[in-house]
Order: structure tokens, then C-alpha cells, then sequence
């Protein structure tokens, strides 16, 4: 358990920056690379080693506010190049036609296929130009005096106790991280909903299938995605004891047609997997995303199904609030967004679990469900199809609201 108050003394190397930040993902590196635009020192602390982190196979749908913000700070030219724009997403129900819910048309934006590991390829670069200081493969993290005015981080690096003197501490850490943790249990407020079922997923270097697709079907939810023209992501609805060795590349292949309309299955290219993976499906929100001098940002705060595709972008909208809260106080000593960065930020965190909920409860297949409420999600199945209004509604939270005063 991370420390929240004065520890015992660090009498070994000591660091002074005035944002400490724990965790080296796309969350933590993005805050720093923005903090430096604004000219403010951070100093990243990262778990694991620079190939670990480049190893993770995480989202890939982004946002048009997030491809927006990623172009303003000067992260967009690889994005622009190697990214694949799409403009909605096809939705499939067994027995019933298939139809596209089109969310250029009904919001005049773009969304990006471009994945995450992209994305940390990018911030790792923009960070070695400048010189960005990333402490990688630390261990035993731990957070003191996070109501005081003189906040400080310790941890342990190659045998050797350190110690970073800083103004705010930034927790950037994902859900297992420190950050979260060091919140009292009495302050902290964490909203849950587990899901009875987990998504395997397979990566293979092959031409996409050419729609985002959602596919409802009783034996099981799937997904086509996408990360470039070459580069295909694939999702089945699993067990939640299912093990990866179960699933030889072929099983899957047949099962993900299976699930798919014909012509789709037809039209999918199959072949070796180089990445394969099982995750459960949960939703989770961690209230305040403040305590004193430490705020969350990311995974360390909130997790959202990935059917709504908004995980990375939520983390992006964080970051964004974040800075600007960050810089207004260490600038200027106002602290008004400062005040509000978790009420603002869980505006849009809320928004997005809502949407992702939803989503997942309509498409996929739950263990036990009586008649009456399949009946009802193929209703709202249904209705979708038909209403324009409903269709806009949704295409609207899928490409994601802007951020606020940006």
C-alpha cells in the first residue's frame, strides 16, 4: 500500500520538478509533452520497461476531438499519414439485415483508426526530442503529504532509494497503480459493475475488414476493427474462464464467422495471429479525481468497456483538463479550474460509461437472460434501425462531445 503521509526520511538522491508523474503510458506521456508546451516541468515514472510499454495491444479508435488535439500540440503527421479515417460504424443483428450508422453525416466529423501503440510511439518521440525526463522499471512508488503544500514521491530504482520534491502529483498509473490507492478509503468512492462475460481478441497482419462492426448473435457477440490497411483487430465474446491456449487461430477464425452475416464472414481475411488476448468487461468510476495535491487521470480513475471504443479517449480528455488546470495554478496561482478538474472531467467520464454500458448491454449475450428482456434488447435493436433521431443520438456520444473551452 502506497504511503499518504510524511514517511521516514530519503537521505539518497532527491529531484525537484513541479509535477510529478506516476505512470509512463499514453495518459502519462501525453500530460508531459503537454505540461512542456506550457513550459512546465513533470518528470515520468514508469513501472515497467520502454519495450513493455510499446508491447501493450490496446485501443485504436479515436476520438475527433482526441485527432484534433493530438494534431494542435504536433502529434498528428504520423496519425495523418498512417491512420485510417472511418466515418461510423455497421451494426448487425442474427436473422436481420445489417445497417451503417453513419456519424460523419449526422455530425460532420471524422473518427481515426490509429492504435494506441502508435500513439505512445509518437509521445515517446516528441519526448526524447526535448529531452523529457522518463524513469523507467522503478519500483516501490509511494506517495507522501498529499494535503500539504510540499507533496513528494519516493521510489526505488537499481537497488537505490530516491525521492521528487514537487507541487502536484499526477496519477497516470492505471487501474492496479498507487495513485488511486493512496486516496483514504473514506474519501474514496468507486462505482462498479463487473459484466458476466470477456472479449478474445486477435491481431493479424491482414486487409481489414472495410466497416467497424458490431455483430449481435446468440452464440455470442463479435467485432471487426481495424488499425490500417494491413493490420486487422478482431473480438469475440468469451467466458470468463476462458483460457488463450483454448483458442488455436483456426477455432477462432471459425467461431468469429460464425457469428458474423454471411457476406461479412465471405469477405473477412484470415490468417496467422501475432497478438491474442482475453480481457473481462467492466465499467468503473473512481470519485473525487482530486484528493489534495494528487490528481487521477486515465485508467487510474475510471474503466469503460471497450465497446464504446472510449478508454484511450477519455484519457485524452482528462489530460486536457488536467493541463490546463495544472498551468493555470502554477503560472498564474489561480486555482479555479483546478477546483473544478474533477467535477469536469467526470461530466465526461459518466457520459461515456453511460454510452459503453449501453451498447454492451444491448449487443452482446448474457448468460441465463430471460426471454422477456432479449426481446426487449432486440427491440431496442430495432428502433435504432428505424429512428433517425436515435441514430444521431448515438452517433453523437460515439464521436465524442468537444471538450470543454478548448
Amino acid at each position: 500500500m502506497a504511503q499518504t503521509n510524511d514517511g521516514p526520511a530519503v537521505t539518497s538522491p532527491t529531484q525537484r520538478t513541479q509535477v510529478a508523474i506516476i505512470g509512463g503510458g499514453p495518459a502519462g506521456l501525453l500530460l508531459s509533452h503537454m505540461l512542456h508546451r506550457d513550459g512546465i516541468d513533470s518528470l515520468v515514472l514508469e513501472r515497467q520497461s520502454r519495450a513493455h510499454v510499446l508491447e501493450r495491444i490496446r485501443a485504436g479508435v479515436l476520438e475527433a476531438g482526441t485527432v484534433d488535439l493530438l494534431r494542435a500540440i504536433g502529434l498528428g503527421e504520423r496519425m495523418d499519414r498512417e491512420g485510417h479515417p472511418h466515418d461510423g460504424s455497421a451494426i448487425a443483428w442474427e436473422g436481420k439485415p445489417r445497417f451503417f450508422i453513419d456519424t460523419k453525416k449526422y455530425t460532420g466529423k471524422r473518427m481515426m483508426a490509429y492504435g494506441q501503440t502508435e500513439i505512445t510511439k509518437d509521445l515517446y518521440a516528441a519526448r526524447d526530442a526535448v529531452g523529457g525526463p522518463i524513469i523507467d522499471e522503478v519500483s516501490n512508488v509511494a506517495l507522501h503529504a498529499l494535503t500539504s503544500s510540499k507533496p513528494y514521491v519516493t521510489y526505488e530504482k537499481e537497488g537505490q532509494s530516491r525521492r521528487i520534491d514537487c507541487d502536484y502529483v499526477a496519477g497516470c498509473d492505471g487501474y492496479h497503480g498507487v495513485s488511486r490507492a493512496s486516496i483514504p478509503s473514506d474519501v474514496l468512492r468507486t462505482f462498479e459493475r463487473s459484466y458476466p462475460f470477456g472479449w478474445l481478441g486477435i491481431m493479424s497482419e491482414t486487409p481489414p475488414y472495410p466497416d467497424l462492426c458490431y455483430c449481435y448473435h446468440s452464440r455470442g457477440f463479435a467485432l471487426a476493427s481495424m488499425r490500417n490497411p494491413m493490420l486487422s483487430r478482431y473480438y469475440i465474446q468469451c467466458d470468463l474462464d476462458a483460457r488463450i491456449e483454448d483458442w488455436p487461430d483456426d477455432r477462432f477464425w471459425e467461431e468469429l464467422k460464425a457469428r458474423c452475416p454471411k457476406d461479412m464472414a465471405d469477405s473477412i481475411v484470415v490468417g496467422p495471429s501475432i497478438e491474442k488476448s482475453i480481457a473481462p468487461l467492466r465499467s468503473v468510476v473512481a470519485e473525487p479525481m482530486r484528493y489534495g495535491c494528487l490528481l487521477l487521470a486515465g485508467d487510474a480513475a475510471h474503466i469503460v468497456p471497450p465497446t464504446g471504443a472510449k478508454g484511450l479517449n477519455l484519457a485524452v480528455s482528462d489530460v486536457f483538463y488536467l493541463t490546463r488546470a495544472l498551468t493555470e495554478t502554477l503560472k498564474s496561482s489561480r486555482t479555479h479550474h483546478l477546483d473544478r478538474y474533477s467535477e469536469t472531467a467526470l461530466r465526461r467520464v459518466w457520459n461515456a460509461e453511460r454510452m459503453s454500458w449501453w451498447l454492451t448491454m444491448l449487443i452482446h449475450q448474457f448468460p441465463d437472460e430471460p426471454p422477456f428482456e432479449r426481446r426487449l434488447r432486440e427491440n431496442q435493436f430495432d428502433y435504432l434501425h428505424v429512428s433517425e433521431h436515435v441514430q444521431a443520438s448515438l452517433a453523437e456520444q460515439y464521436v465524442g462531445l468537444p471538450f470543454e473551452g478548448y
